[in-house]
């Protein structure tokens, strides 16, 4: 089972490569940027407002609210507007992590899906979930980027952790 500490690391990473992967995409043109490449949601955009809103989905369920619709990709026109809404999203979650007890992670979560089938986890299972989510879906933005003619960006969690410890032992 995953304590508050491994949610901490799995949040962190998630933010770092969501950053990567959003300063990537912010050198698209606007017209790449909301292209509808054939993919299960659409282009870039479409699965990046996707991978946003099931953060955002997911964060409302832990804390009691079920939404009943995620996010329209028409609401973001550019990267700039979808970043900031990241931000705000990612400033409300490590405000609710900062409030978790050590017991949380057992705790069981009721939540309902996007069609009210209702669910019940434990709240470690739905962490790891979350994390993993986004990892798949950045897979997929990556392949876009590639095939836009965009240079690639590494977001695997080895490259971040390599990362941290050179910047531990520059400080």
């Amino acid at each position: 089972m995953l304590q508050k500490a491994d949610f901490q690391r799995l949040f962190e990473y998630t933010i770092w490569a969501n950053h990567r992967l959003l300063r990537a995409a912010a050198l698209l043109s606007v017209p790449d940027f909301r292209r509808d490449m054939g993919s299960s949601l659409g282009g870039v955009r479409g699965t990046l407002v996707h991978t946003m809103g099931a953060e955002w989905i997911w964060l409302e369920r832990v804390k009691g609210v079920s939404p009943s619709r995620g996010f329209d990709e028409g609401e973001f026109p550019d990267v700039i507007a979808l970043r900031d809404r990241w931000v705000t999203i990612e400033e409300h979650r490590a405000a609710w992590l900062r409030g978790l007890k050590k017991d949380d992670p057992a705790e069981k979560i009721r939540y309902k899906n996007l069609q009210g089938q209702a669910f019940e986890q434990p709240l470690w299972q739905i962490v790891q979930h979350v994390a993993n989510h986004s990892t798949y879906h950045r897979g997929q933005v990556v392949s876009m980027l590639r095939m836009l003619g965009s240079k690639p960006v590494a977001t695997d969690m080895i490259v971040w952790d390599r990362e941290r410890d050179a910047k531990k032992k520059r400080d």
